[in-house]
């Protein structure tokens, strides 16, 4: 329980800080906090959106342990594409539901 919540706080800054980068300057300007949130959010959201679409590899289907959260026998980069785009979108979303979408 302890790894799961130290994996999803560090797994939220690296994926909202990529999100952060990649979403439009103007649209980024959200706290570090919030950033955060919308990291966990990718993670996840992207995660199933991935799988919903790819399911899993075909060389691991049948095997346990294998599902939405874990779909290839080693680093599944485009997962984390999907994960990364996602948080982008949420950091814009969190960004214009805050009223923080501009620079001053």
């Amino acid at each position: 329980m302890l790894w799961t919540i130290i994996v999803t706080l560090v797994g939220g800054v690296i994926i909202g800080s990529l999100g952060k980068l990649l979403a439009p300057k103007g649209r980024d300007n959200i706290p570090f906090w919030l950033t955060i949130v919308c990291g966990i959010v990718g993670m996840i959201v992207g995660s199933l959106l991935y799988y919903a679409i790819f399911g899993v590899a075909s060389n691991v289907k049948g095997l346990n342990g294998y599902g939405w959260d874990n779909t290839t026998k080693g680093i599944d980069w485009w997962r984390h594409v999907w994960q990364v785009v996602v948080a982008a979108l949420a950091v814009m979303a969190a960004s214009v539901l805050t009223g923080r979408d501009r620079q001053l």
